[in-house]
Order: C-alpha cells, then structure tokens, then sequence
C-alpha cells in the first residue's frame, strides 16, 4: 500500500516570507497604480519592499521619492536599489549617504544595465565603481547597510561560464552582501542545481528566488531572452493563443506562478521575492495560497 507523503505547501506547516520589488512611477496615474498595489501588499507584512533604480540612474529622484514615501507613510521596510552605471563614485557616494540620512537600512546593490539597454555593452564610469561587488564595498564604507545583490540561475549572460558567475557572487559577499535575489526562472530545477553549486562553493546567505507572475507573455519572454533566462515550450503552449482573451490570460498566468510557487515550497523553500510588475492582484492571490493572510496595522508606538 502505498502512503502519501503529507506536502507542505497543503500542510500550513511551513510558513514563509515574502518581499516584494516596485518600480518607481512615471506619470500621476502611474504613481496612483503603484500605491493602490502598496496599500494592496503592505498587510500581507513583507520582509521587506524593493524600488527599482533606472539604466544610468535615470530613476535615481523618482526612486528616493517613492523611498521616502513608503518610509514615511506606511511601516514597510524599503530597500532602495542602487547601480553603478553612468555615475562617478562621489555621486553614488552622495546617493548611499542620503538614503541612510533618510533612514533607509536595506540597499539592493546591481551593476546595473547600460543605458543602450539590456544586451548593450557594459562600459564603467571612468571615475565610478567598476563592479557590483566595488560598489557593495562603497556602501559598506558609508554605513552598516543590510546588502543585497542579484544571482543568476542561469548564468549572468556575459559571464564565460558558471565558475566565473559564482566568483562574481562571491565577491560581492566579500565585500558585504548578506543576501542575493535570482534572476526571475520559470524551470524550479534550475534554480535547485544553482543552489546545489553555489552550497558547494561555500556560499550560505540566503539565495531568494526571484519569481515574475506572467502579467503579459510576450513582453516577459522578450525581456527574458535579453536577460539570459530561458522560457520553455511548455509555458509557451499554455499562454498560446490567449493575446486577444485577457480575462483567460490572467487565469492562466495565476495558475502557472502558483504552480510554481507551490513546488518550490514543496521542494524546501521558505523565502521568495516577488517582480510585482506595480500590479498585486496576482501576486496577493499567490502569497494567499502561499499560506500568508493579511494582518491588521499595527498602531505606532
């Protein structure tokens, strides 16, 4: 007689946490969006919240105003991104030193991409930081910042090969991330063999899969494609044929970022990061089947 091992995304026996990244706002109804999907999230308690940081600090204004927003208006934890592309030192100095003046503790630290756009060559700022792992080490140099920086299930796409992709990791550990945010991936097995490797090389800070719930197919496969992330004929068939059905669109997508979310869980993973995209619908329905409900807010002191 066979016996069914009890899964834990079924047992309400696994809790987990959850963070969630914004990007900054572009026009009013833009902004009204992004609060409206805030005030959405906020009570499921995240971890913490991420803002975007544009190609060449093309955001960088509108990034420390949505910062300061959240900071003041809600009990969110906001962690500010931050890149070095297309600023000197002093400048991502000035940057680093504002947000801790503004009270911000958290930073998500990227090399960023260059201002031609994902896939352009990546040229440093001749008097800037010319890594990720320089520009941690910046960061820590101005304060006791909480660090954390991207990985890559897949390899970054300009590394020569995963060695070197982990080395770059490293580095960035080095010199004082505590924790790492995975490119989003679709196969849950890619991101479980890049667990595998990185343990082995004597990486043990928390490495959160990042998952992007597939608002529109055909824009998240072409970012993927730039990005080095692959996307398999099986999602492809699901969402084929739905460009002109968004209400079956939206039904399939929810289906198949629980679906995922629900394996992870299954296969160990308590912690995720969610591309919320500005939109929560989605995102709220599968933190909710994550086993997460939303909690009142708690009075300030």
């Amino acid at each position: 007689m066979n016996i069914a091992v009890p899964r834990a995304s079924r047992s309400g026996a696994a809790p987990v946490a959850v963070s969630f990244e914004f990007f900054p706002p572009k026009t009013s109804e833009m902004e009204e969006a992004l609060w409206q999907s805030i005030q959405r999230l906020a009570p499921l308690q995240p971890h913490f919240v991420s803002v975007t940081y544009g190609a060449g600090g093309t955001t960088r204004q509108r990034t420390h105003s949505t910062v300061a927003r959240i900071l003041e208006e809600t009990q969110l934890r906001p962690a500010a991104h931050l890149t070095c592309i297309g600023a000197s030192r002093v400048e991502i100095d000035e940057v680093v030193q504002d947000y801790w003046d503004l009270g911000v503790r958290h930073i998500v630290a990227l090399r960023g991409d260059p201002p031609a756009g994902v896939g352009a060559k990546y040229e440093p700022h001749p008097d800037g930081y010319r890594t990720s792992a320089d520009l941690v080490a910046g960061i820590k140099r101005i304060g006791d910042f909480e660090i954390t920086v991207s990985a890559y299930p897949e390899k970054h796409p300009e590394a020569t090969s995963f060695d070197q992709d982990i080395d770059a990791l490293k580095a960035k550990i080095d010199a004082g991330a505590t924790r790492a945010i995975t490119q989003f991936f679709f196969e849950n097995d890619c991101y479980l063999r890049y667990l595998d490797q990185v343990r082995a090389r004597g990486i043990d800070i928390p490495i959160v899969p990042g998952l992007v719930p597939v608002q529109n197919f055909k824009q998240t496969a072409s970012f993927a494609t730039k990005t080095g992330a692959s996307v398999p004929a099986w999602l492809a068939a699901r969402f084929e044929g739905l460009e002109d059905d968004p209400a079956t669109r939206r039904l399939v997508a929810a289906a198949v970022a629980a679906e995922q979310a629900l394996d992870l869980v299954d296969r160990g993973v308590r912690d995720f990061h969610f591309y919320t995209m500005n939109k929560a619908d989605l995102v709220f329905a599968i933190c909710h089947l994550l086993g997460l409900r939303a909690q009142p807010a708690q009075k300030a002191a």
